[in-house]
């Protein structure tokens, strides 16, 4: 079967072997699949962000837990992403205002002032070498283009305090060297690193903190009763908690698994190609400040350099389970668009996969939890728009929680902070 026609989740592995990720990391041997029957306080499905988050964040208040990734860690969005580390979301704070009111649109939006903020928090606690940079560059490619980023970022300004520096014209040749874009906005919250390092380094911080991590484990069924049985081919899982944080593929491995999220989410996918690495003195003429970059069409270009000169170049989305078959063409066309100095740069990587969106692109606050978790998910420190609580657990305390005090298992779940996602692109 042709690659561009195979399913979603044949398609999703078979477009991440040309990763630059992956080439740039050595990754541990795989940690053993599931065998047998065992028991957790909390069972967490997906080594991504969300799910090492989740893992670190529980294991450090004395909970035992246990993570099922189908694949390897981080094989899925959150090892091939952009690498952007954003404030705010990709609906824009409009939409979270017209949804959810002022009050806690502001909410949602410190939120992920948070996440950053957990990002460098956890880089530097576990030692995470991943290229962490500051600096993010918002473009715009006409004066419609132009008025409505001036807009957004004057109103986040007002609204948000996320200072800016919005610049037309010649100007904008002091942030990215490129007769492309006529308008551009450089803020020094958000920034970029390489998202594959960041999160092997989560996967052994989890392990340093007792969290089990099995691999090539994918889930096939829950059973929810007076306790959560999960099933893989060969083991079994009984917890009181299970936190899905399975990005896209989550339903395709089974129907019963999360129904819930078959219609608040749909798969996207996303495509990146990585040139030969550049002189220093090319990365440092074309952008100067060496930020991320990303613009506001609806079809959105997003870029970077990596740490070793390379041009990291997105886009082209696709809204279905096809991927175009020239491919390789209508990335290069598209960098060379912005950049027509990289037009003989060799293309030594592209890869790519899917990752969820919610219909409005706005974070999906479901109703779908379990009781008494509705108000704690507003507020977790785990941030993706698939991820399901399911089951209120059994009472019932743990020794590491009697030891410690902590709210019992069949009362409150741990108050969290958001996610340290990087956004998906």
């Amino acid at each position: 079967m042709a690659w561009w026609n195979a399913s979603l989740l044949q398609s999703d592995t078979q477009l991440n072997q040309k990763s630059y990720y992956e080439a740039s990391v050595q990754r541990p041997a795989a940690s053993a699949a599931l065998r047998g029957a065992h028991t957790a306080d909390v069972l967490v499905v997906g080594a991504g962000f969300a799910g090492l988050s989740a893992a670190i964040e529980l294991a450090q208040r004395g909970y035992r837990v246990l993570v099922l990734e189908a694949d390897r860690v981080c094989s899925g969005a959150s090892g091939r992403n952009g690498g952007q580390a954003i404030v705010g979301f990709a609906s824009g704070q409009a939409t979270l205002e017209a949804q959810l009111g002022r009050a806690d649109a502001r909410r949602a939006w410190d939120m992920s002032l948070e996440a950053l903020d957990l990002i460098d928090e956890r880089i530097q606690k576990f030692s995470i070498a991943c290229d962490r940079v500051r600096g993010y560059l918002h473009v715009a490619d006409s004066p419609r283009k132009a008025r409505a980023l001036h807009s957004e970022l004057r109103a986040l300004q007002d609204g948000y305090g996320l200072a800016s520096d919005f610049v037309q014209g010649a100007e904008v040749g002091r942030y990215i060297s490129s007769a492309h874009y006529c308008a551009a906005g450089f803020e020094q919250l958000s920034g970029h690193l390489h998202p594959l390092r960041y999160g092997l380094g989560l996967a052994a911080a989890a392990r340093a903190l007792g969290v089990q991590i099995h691999e090539h484990s994918a889930l096939h069924e829950i059973q929810r009763g007076a306790t959560l049985r999960a099933l893989t081919a060969q083991g079994s899982v009984t917890a009181q908690f299970a936190i899905l944080t399975g990005n896209c593929t989550l339903t395709e491995f089974g129907p019963r698994i999360a129904p819930e999220l078959r219609s608040r989410i749909m798969p996207v996918g996303t495509y990146i190609a990585a040139t030969a690495p550049v002189d220093v003195a090319v990365r440092q003429r074309l952008l100067p400040q060496n930020a991320a970059v990303c613009d506001n069409n609806f079809a959105l270009d997003y870029f970077r350099f990596s740490d070793d000169q390379r041009m990291l170049f997105g886009g082209r989305a696709s809204y279905t389970t096809s991927t175009p078959r020239d491919l390789p063409e209508i990335i290069r066309r598209r960098m060379v668009r912005v950049f027509p100095e990289l037009a003989e740069t060799a293309m030594e990587f592209l890869w790519g996969g899917f990752v969820d969106i919610s219909m409005n692109r706005a974070p999906d606050f479901g109703q779908r939890f379990a009781a008494g978790l509705q108000r704690r998910c507003a507020r977790c420190r785990w941030r993706t728009s698939s991820l399901l609580l399911v089951r209120r657990p059994a009472a019932g305390l743990t020794p590491q929680q009697r030891a410690s005090g902590q709210n019992r298992p069949g009362g409150h779940f741990p108050k969290c902070r958001p996610a340290d996602s990087p956004a998906r692109r």
